[in-house]
């Protein structure tokens, strides 16, 4: 509209310098329309030197006072020029959408009723006769002129209040997700505290309650019984502190990725009793937060089962980047089992490991297969899709 603004202007100076070669009023024209194209160009440059946007054009904003006189020195500088050459009357149409953007909804129709006559006067002493064209040609412009600008502000209301409703649909959605992932890291808390330190703690009861009966009687036995609670107790601190460990997400927040995660928790689990190796395929792919914490909680519970009732000596850790999906096999050579055919857990193994695993990778559209045997040990796989890369 700005444009067609300036086109119209430079349209009818060359008309009027065409039809009014040498006259009088030509140095006046010129000089009208310059200083009508700068005040138009005069919030633009004003803007440009801030490095702001150029506020008179900006629709919904409250008029000011300094937006107010512009506008009326505009319409001012054009009136002059139509006095004096009615053939720039057509410039009034890029004013109508002006004075729509720049005043309040009834002040803006009344600057566009009161544009509208001064064009129809203006071509009717251009034409020098009364045409029913040049007095219902200009109102039925301003007419659709209005309806436009009022159609694309409905449309723009309407766009603004979609964004809005999108925003607040998808923070409803992050405060679902944050309470969903809390409640599953509660149930995966609970699971770990009953496998861990809920049972360590039945166990020394027993123990000590055993060794209470006997201290009097057997003293030898009691003293066993109290060595075995005291083992229960080492290795029941020791759970609590990789419990612990394994809250924070220290092993992600260094940046090093879930490769990097995942070779630092199988370094920290590797012991003595159990060796846990990594290995890494696929070229490295960039995975979402809440894909590396999912996979990294899932090694943990995995091997976590893998000490507590396999009875292996090795484990392997093998995490696989593909460009639609990440694949983490967890395999040991324990004493293996025999899968369950639905989701609840498989009989003979005590906990809740295997569900809690299998509800993480349901919460992101994967899946868990589990291969065991009795006796040959047991591989569990988890398959993430990745939304694809562009």
């Amino acid at each position: 509209m700005h444009a067609t603004f300036y086109l119209l202007l430079a349209t009818s100076l060359a008309r009027f310098l065409l039809r009014h070669p040498g006259g009088a009023r030509v140095p006046w024209i010129i000089a009208l329309s310059a200083v009508l194209a700068l005040l138009y160009a005069l919030p633009f440059l004003t803007a440009a030197l801030r490095e702001q946007p150029a506020a008179p054009f900006a629709s919904g904003a409250r008029p000011t006072p300094r937006r107010l006189a512009w506008l009326a020195l505009v319409v001012a500088v054009w009136l002059v020029l139509v006095v004096l050459a009615p053939s720039f009357g057509w410039c009034a149409v890029p004013l109508f959408y002006t004075g729509l953007r720049t005043l309040p909804p009834r002040a803006a129709l009344a600057l566009v009723a009161v544009l509208t006559g001064c064009v129809i006067a203006s071509q009717v002493r251009l034409a020098g006769r009364y045409d029913p064209d040049l007095i219902l040609g200009p109102p039925a412009v301003s007419a659709i002129a209005t309806a436009v600008f009022a159609y694309m502000q409905r449309q723009a209301a309407r766009q603004r209040e979609l964004i809005d409703d999108l925003i607040r649909t998808r923070r409803e959605l992050a405060a679902t997700e944050r309470r969903e992932g809390t409640l599953a890291e509660r149930q995966r808390l609970s699971m770990e505290i009953h496998d861990t330190l809920a049972q360590g703690l039945s166990s020394q009861q027993m123990l000590l309650q055993a060794a209470d009966r006997v201290w009097d009687t057997d003293p030898a036995k009691a003293r066993t019984h109290v060595r075995t609670a005291e083992s229960i107790t080492e290795h029941g601190l020791t759970e609590a502190r990789r419990f612990v460990h394994d809250l924070a997400p220290a092993d992600l927040a260094d940046g090093g990725g879930l490769a990097q995660a995942l070779r630092s928790l199988a370094e920290r689990e590797s012991d003595a009793g159990l060796t846990v190796r990594l290995h890494v395929e696929g070229a490295p792919v960039p995975l979402p937060d809440r894909v590396s914490s999912a996979l990294l909680r899932i090694a943990q519970g995995a091997l976590a089962n893998v000490r507590e009732h396999a009875d292996a000596t090795t484990a392997a850790l093998t995490l696989t980047l593909l460009d639609d999906q990440v694949v983490l096999d967890v395999a040991d050579d324990g004493r293996g089992f025999t899968p369950p055919a639905d989701s609840r857990t498989p009989a003979g193994v005590r906990g809740h490991g295997l569900p809690a695993i299998r509800a993480r990778a349901v919460q992101l559209g994967g899946t868990l297969t589990i291969e065991s045997v009795p006796g040959e040990g047991a591989v569990l796989s988890v398959s993430i899709p990745l939304e694809p890369q562009r």
